[in-house]
C-alpha cells in the first residue's frame, strides 16, 4: 500500500526543520518506487495510491520513462526500423530539417495536438511537406505508445488545419508550361530528338508507366517475355516487361543518422503491387526488339558506358530536349551544336508516367488492369474479386496502339530516328 515519507531539506550540509513529503509505492517488479516534492502527506499518499491503481489496471508508465524527450526516442525509433534506403533518407531529412529543431527536447508526454497543429501551420514549406512531417511525428509517437513511454498518441487520426490565408490562397505556378500536362505527341517529339537509345526509354515510360527507378533496373532478360493466358477457345499471347527490381539514388545514413554520402543501389520493388508484368503494345515491342539487338549492356535503359543514370546526368541530357537550348558555335575543342526549340518546358519522367495513366483513362482501361499496369495496389475488397481478363488486356493494347499512331500522324512522322520503319504491314 502506498505511503509517504518526510524528506528534510539540507542547507550548508546541515539538516533543517523544513521538509517535504515523498510518495512511496510498489512497482510492478516488487521494488520500491518513489516521487519526491509533495507539500503535504495527503498529496503524496494520493499520488502513490494512483500509481498502484494504474499498475493494477495495466496502464502505468514509469515516471523515469515519462521524462523521455522526443529527439532521443526518434533516434531510437529510426535505428529500430528497417526500411528501403530512400525511405530512411527522406525520414532523416524531415527530422533534421523540420521536426527536431522544434521538438528535440520536448518530453513525449508534453506534446499536444494543439501545439503540433500550430507549429505545422507556421512551417515555411509546401503543404504536402507539412503533412509528411506531421505524419512522421505521429508514427514516432505511436511507437512511443507501443514502447511504453506514453499511454496515448495525441496526433493519431487528427486532421491538420490548412493555411488558407494570404499567399496560401493563391494558385501555385504550374510545373509545366501547358495546362493539362503532356500529350502523346510530346513524348514522341522528345524521343525523336534524343535518339534511339534514350528515346525508347522515354516512349517506354509514356506507354507502360514504369517508374524512374524501375526503368533503370529493367534487365534485358525481363524485356519482351511472354504472357500466355487462356482466351475463349484459344490462348492470349502478348509481350511483357517483367518488373522485379529498381535502382534507388539516395543519401546513405548510419543508424544514428550520420550522413555517409550518396549512393545508387539496386533494390527490390517498393511493394507487392509493384512487382508485375506490364503488357507491351505492338509498336513498342518492335522498338524494344531493335533496341535489344543494338544495345550491348544488361540494363536496357542506362548510359552508353553501361552505368545507371544519375539524376543529375539524366537532367543534363533530358532537360534541353524538353525546354530547348541555344545554338553553340563551333570553336577549338568544342563541336557545333544546333539550337532546339522548346517542346514542353518542365516535362519530366514522372509526368510521362502520369501520361500513361491518363491515356489509360481516355481509352477506358478497366480498373483491375489500370491498377496492375501502374504498379498500384488497388484499395478495397474489389482487388480480391476482380482480375484482368484477356479481353481487357487486348482492349488496352489496341487503345495504346491507336493513340500512338494517331500522335505520330499529328506530328507528321512515319518513322523514328530515320532508321526504324514503323509502318504497319498492309
Amino acid at each position: 500500500m502506498a505511503y509517504a515519507e518526510k524528506v528534510y531539506k539540507v542547507r550548508n550540509g546541515v539538516k533543517t526543520k523544513q521538509f517535504t513529503w515523498r510518495a512511496c509505492y510498489k512497482k510492478p517488479d516488487g521494488s520500491k518506487g518513489t516521487e519526491p516534492g509533495f507539500p503535504t502527506k495527503k498529496l503524496a499518499e494520493e499520488w502513490g495510491a494512483e500509481q498502484e491503481r494504474l499498475i493494477r489496471q495495466g496502464s502505468w508508465i514509469d515516471p523515469e520513462r515519462q521524462a523521455m524527450a522526443f529527439g532521443p526516442f526518434a533516434r531510437t525509433f529510426m535505428a529500430s526500423r528497417r526500411k528501403r534506403g530512400r525511405t530512411v533518407g527522406t525520414r532523416w531529412d524531415r527530422l533534421e530539417n523540420h521536426i527536431l529543431p522544434k521538438w528535440e527536447n520536448v518530453r513525449l508526454k508534453d506534446i499536444t495536438w494543439f501545439d503540433v497543429d500550430t507549429w505545422q501551420q507556421s512551417m515555411d514549406v509546401e503543404d504536402v511537406t507539412r503533412g509528411h512531417c506531421v505524419s512522421l511525428m505521429s508514427t514516432v509517437m505511436t511507437a512511443a505508445v507501443d514502447a511504453g513511454y506514453i499511454t496515448v498518441n495525441p496526433l493519431f487520426g487528427r486532421r491538420r488545419t490548412r493555411d488558407t490565408s494570404g499567399q496560401a490562397a493563391r494558385p501555385k505556378a504550374p510545373k509545366m508550361a501547358r495546362e493539362g500536362g503532356p500529350r502523346p505527341e510530346d513524348a514522341i517529339l522528345v524521343a525523336e530528338r534524343l535518339g534511339p537509345a534514350i528515346g525508347v526509354h522515354v516512349l517506354t515510360t509514356a506507354y507502360t508507366g514504369l517508374r524512374w527507378g524501375e526503368g533503370l533496373g529493367l534487365h534485358r532478360d525481363n524485356v519482351l517475355r511472354e504472357r500466355r493466358q487462356p482466351w475463349g477457345s484459344g490462348e492470349f499471347v502478348c509481350p511483357v516487361l517483367r518488373i522485379t527490381e529498381e535502382y534507388a539514388e539516395y543519401q546513405e545514413r548510419a543508424e544514428d543518422g550520420t550522413k555517409k554520402g550518396y549512393t545508387l543501389k539496386l533494390e527490390a520493388t517498393k511493394n507487392d503491387g509493384s512487382t508485375r508484368d506490364v503488357d507491351v503494345p505492338p509498336f513498342l515491342a518492335l522498338l524494344l526488339r531493335h533496341h535489344l539487338a543494338d544495345w550491348p549492356h544488361e540494363r536496357v535503359f542506362c548510359t552508353a558506358s553501361g552505368k545507371p543514370w544519375r539524376r543529375g546526368n539524366w537532367s543534363r541530357t533530358f532537360r534541353p530536349a524538353c525546354d530547348g537550348r541555344k545554338e553553340r558555335a563551333r570553336r577549338q575543342g568544342v563541336s557545333q551544336r544546333a539550337a532546339w526549340e522548346p517542346i514542353l518546358p518542365g516535362l519530366d519522367m514522372r509526368a510521362l508516367r502520369a501520361l500513361h495513366d491518363t491515356v489509360q483513362a481516355q481509352i477506358g482501361v478497366k480498373e483491375p488492369l489500370a491498377f496492375e499496369a501502374a504498379g498500384h495496389r488497388r484499395p478495397g475488397i474489389k482487388r480480391h474479386y476482380q482480375k484482368p481478363t484477356p479481353d481487357m488486356r487486348q482492349e488496352r493494347l489496341d487503345g495504346l496502339e491507336e493513340v500512338f499512331w494517331k500522335a505520330m500522324a499529328n506530328v507528321g512522322l512515319r518513322t523514328l530516328w530515320g532508321r526504324v520503319d514503323l509502318r504497319k504491314a498492309p
